[in-house]
C-alpha cells in the first residue's frame, strides 16, 4: 500500500476511547498517528500498521 501523509488507516484493533480510524502525521520506518476519536499520538513501527491495516482512505 501507499501510504501518505494526511491519509486515514482503519485499524483492526480499536483504540480505548472506541475508534478505530488514525490519521498519518509522518511516515518512514516508523509511523506518527493520530487517533480521530480522542486525538492521542502514537509511534508505531511500519511493519506493524501494515499488518493491521484494515482499510485505507484519502482525506475528504
Amino acid at each position: 500500500m501507499d501510504y501518505q501523509v494526511g491519509d486515514i488507516v482503519k485499524l483492526k484493533k480499536a483504540h480505548p476511547c472506541g475508534s478505530h480510524e488514525w490519521e498519518i502525521l509522518r511516515v518512514g520506518m516508523d509511523f506518527r498517528l493520530k487517533c480521530l476519536g480522542c486525538g492521542h499520538q502514537i509511534m508505531v513501527s511500519r511493519k506493524l500498521v501494515e499488518k493491521n491495516t484494515r482499510g485505507l482512505r484519502k482525506p475528504d
